[in-house]
């Protein structure tokens, strides 16, 4: 059945809700628009229209595929970042083992859409939700779940609202990335108290140990492989003390998408525990990359040998003030871009059907429904003009938009993409 949830998506008839999709496809089915293989460009979108490329997506799922597969890491994506089930599954179809989520909206969006595995990145001591997961797991067998614990408080408040499930939920001990770092235990001492917290619960197992190493303070190389190591020393400490019997695995996780190829190095140096380990691995802005933050700080950067991911956003804005040759105003704003860690990078000028590079022209501002431009004499820009921006931050840009047209380079959009935010 929510399966079928994923095929219906196509059955939902666009209208005034999606922007940026041709006023004449209104009535028309997802499906039967996608089916059309309208131009981008010249049958119809209304600027702005945010769009994904085809081409790149593929690409850097493909990429991450054999990234982890290479380093032996299993992969769950952080789904926060598209709340897209569409790429969910796409995600999974390229070896993904499950989909990370951060609050309980997102994991029932995931399981309406299908998906069977499911780490929950966040301590879970709402009663409503957690009566809600209790009765997924004991409606499904194959349902597998997990999520953080970093209180005693939190254990406490967990096994009483499970009461009377059948099956145990399986929380990983979260470690903090240091004082004054975002949530998680901050001491091993702590981790033990916690831990020994979950084994008096009866309706909550012990599976492992995880955290976040982007919140490393004054994150370098040295430091976060120095938070890994401690990480992995809680696992072997927890597993000598015999903290994980009985479990058929382990699981030991960390990875943001600013330092993955430490994750890889650390994880590779994990010892033989009593159960086989799960490294998990949980990096999301990589399924469409970006022109901003994470172009700067993405891993490959350092493995180039590894490759590369490329950035699948542009967002197409159109000329409608040119008051002056230093000034110019297209029509997209805070409403449909990105700006909690960058601006928008002006790319590329669409003239006539001809295509250039955006020499000359960088966005200095957004209002709510405007992008402020300063041109210098190179610009040549002109009333009517498309602007190609790139984007910075993945998770604040799919947010904006509820059907993403996904298209090929010469324009031809093949695909919507639904997000639920």
């Amino acid at each position: 059945m929510a399966l079928d949830a994923l095929t219906r998506l196509a059955e939902e008839r666009v209208d005034h809700r999606f922007k940026g999709l041709p006023p004449d496809a209104e009535g028309l089915t997802v499906g039967e628009l996608a089916a059309q293989r309208r131009n981008l460009f010249t049958d119809g979108f209304t600027t702005p229209v945010l769009a994904l490329s085809a081409e790149r997506l593929e690409h850097n799922l493909r990429l991450m595929e054999t990234y982890a597969a290479r380093h032996g890491l299993a992969f769950a994506p952080h789904g926060k970042t598209s709340m897209a089930p569409q790429l969910f599954h796409r995600q999974i179809e390229h070896g993904a083992w499950g989909i990370t989520l951060a609050v309980p909206h997102q994991v029932r969006v995931a399981r309406a859409y299908g998906i069977q595995r499911v780490f929950l990145a966040n301590e879970l001591v709402d009663t409503a939700a957690l009566r809600w997961v209790a009765g997924r797991l004991d409606a499904d067998p194959g349902f597998r779940f997990l999520c953080y614990v970093d209180s005693v408080r939190g254990v406490e408040l967990m096994d009483e609202a499970l009461s009377g499930a059948s099956r145990p939920v399986d929380v990983v001990v979260e470690l903090a990335a240091g004082e004054g770092a975002r949530t998680g235990v901050r001491t091993e001492a702590e981790c033990a108290a916690v831990a020994d917290a979950v084994a008096g619960a009866r309706t909550l197992r012990l599976a492992g140990v995880a955290g976040y190493e982007g919140e490393v303070p004054r994150a370098d190389p040295e430091r976060v492989r120095s938070w890994l190591r401690r990480l992995v020393a809680l696992a072997v400490d927890f597993d000598r003390a015999g903290r994980f019997a009985g479990l058929d695995e382990i699981v030991v996780s960390a990875g943001g998408s600013a330092w993955f190829d430490a994750v890889a190095d650390v994880f590779a140096g994990i010892p033989e525990l009593s159960s086989p380990v799960l490294k998990l691995l949980r990096s999301g802005a990589y399924v469409s990359h970006d022109d901003g933050h994470y172009r700067e700080l993405t891993p490959f950067n350092r493995v180039p040998e590894e490759g590369a991911l490329e950035p699948a956003f542009r967002l197409w804005t159109q000329v409608v003030s040119r008051p002056s040759p230093e000034q110019a105003f297209t029509n997209a704003g805070k409403r449909d871009a990105a700006y909690d860690l960058d601006l928008p990078f002006a790319r590329v000028v669409r003239r006539d059907g001809g295509e250039r590079p955006a020499d000359g022209i960088s966005v200095t501002g957004l209002s709510d429904q405007h992008a402020w431009l300063r041109t210098d004499a190179e610009a040549g820009l002109e009333v009517g003009d498309w602007v190609g921006l790139g984007l910075s931050h993945p998770c604040t840009s799919f947010d904006k938009w509820v059907l993403i047209p996904v298209a090929e380079a010469d324009g031809t959009v093949v695909d919507y993409i639904r997000t639920f935010f």
